[in-house]
């Protein structure tokens, strides 16, 4: 049997197998890209590499912006668990993520879903179809994002405020913004569960991560960062 050190050896690399890192050398990591939505308006956020406090980070910087940064997969893995370091440094000024108008955050760490059709309600099946035709995308059936939002309280759960195929649950809020390194891990599972567990019983297949900040609803500023963010067997 092999001993504890052995099995945290193991277990680390397998959880790297998962996910490439977001950050390779002074650019983004192999398989990670930019994405917008179509025909955008507002700036793109800006996803770069920096060192924080010795330690290798994504800056994530949103001014009346809007932008994922995405990896997607072409064998989705199954993972038990994703974990991931935040910080946020200036947090969004402007942030109710239970309205249009307020829907910005300072950092979101979502993964999305391949969620049957047939799970959905009628309409929202509908939007989806028109959705996917119209930007010519293969866009996820569900989307669940960890945000560092404004002022909900930890533990919220919503919908996001233009699609109910995005909800959020809120982690931390602005008063938490310290500018101190914050450690996250969380069952994929069971926050799947939490937050669509009225339209599956079992959580689809995953199809991507992504990392987020964004300020072109309210034409605010926000820097955050994020770093080692994992997919753990």
């Amino acid at each position: 049997m092999p001993g504890a050190a052995a099995s945290l050896a193991l277990a680390g690399a397998l959880a790297g197998a998962l996910l490439a890192p977001m950050v390779d050398g002074g650019g983004l990591g192999a398989g990670w890209r930019v994405a917008t939505l179509p025909q955008q308006k507002p700036p793109v956020t800006r996803f770069t590499p920096e060192r924080v406090q010795g330690r290798v980070a994504l800056r994530v910087e949103a001014d009346g912006s809007y932008g994922n940064l995405v990896h997607g997969f072409v064998q989705p893995p199954v993972p038990a668990m994703l974990a991931w370091s935040w910080r946020v440094q200036a947090p969004a000024p402007v942030s109710d993520l239970r309205s249009k108008a307020g829907d910005d955050a300072a950092l979101k760490v979502c993964l999305s879903f391949d969620m049957p059709l047939a799970h959905m309600p009628f309409w929202e099946r509908q939007a989806l179809r028109m959705a996917r035709a119209r930007t010519g995308e293969a866009l996820p059936g569900a989307t669940l994002c960890w945000v560092w939002g404004g002022s909900d309280p930890r533990g919220t759960v919503h919908d996001n405020a233009y699609t109910r195929r995005v909800r959020y649950i809120v982690l931390r809020s602005a008063a938490d913004a310290t500018d101190t390194w914050v450690e996250e891990r969380r069952d994929v599972a069971a926050d799947f569960q939490l937050a669509f567990g009225d339209e599956a019983k079992q959580m689809p297949p995953l199809t991507a991560v992504i990392v987020s900040g964004d300020a072109d609803n309210s034409g605010g500023r926000s820097v955050a960062f994020v770093a080692d963010l994992r997919l753990e067997p």
